[in-house]
């Protein structure tokens, strides 16, 4: 599997902190608008919502992810991805190590 590298972007250099810093991530914005964002989620549980839908990208480590509205959690390793309706939410787990993701918003 090869890591995502993007060109002509600027990077938000503050970093987006959630859960007491267990979860890190980084704006990425392309010239047409677009944005993505590049983190690092630490050993826990933690729940987020959605505005737009988006798509996370696991580029290393793995985690599960139970999609708002369902009871079947959804194994993710890397190199692998699971998209999130808009308005809505997921609880990702992640059980060791560090988890990185590149999260696409979909609108």
């Amino acid at each position: 599997m090869s890591t995502p590298s993007f060109s002509n972007v600027s990077v938000d250099a503050k970093a987006n902190v959630y859960f007491d810093g267990r979860v890190v991530s980084h704006t990425i914005r392309f010239q047409d608008g677009s944005k993505k964002t590049a983190g690092l989620i630490y050993p826990g549980e933690y729940h987020f919502g959605t505005g737009a839908p988006e798509r996370m990208e696991i580029i290393a480590g793995s985690c599960k992810v139970i999609l708002d509205g369902t009871t079947n959690a959804l194994e993710v390793p890397a190199g692998e991805h699971f998209d999130v309706a808009g308005n809505s939410g997921f609880t990702i787990t992640v059980s060791a190590g560090i988890c990185e993701y590149v999260c696409s918003f979909l609108s």
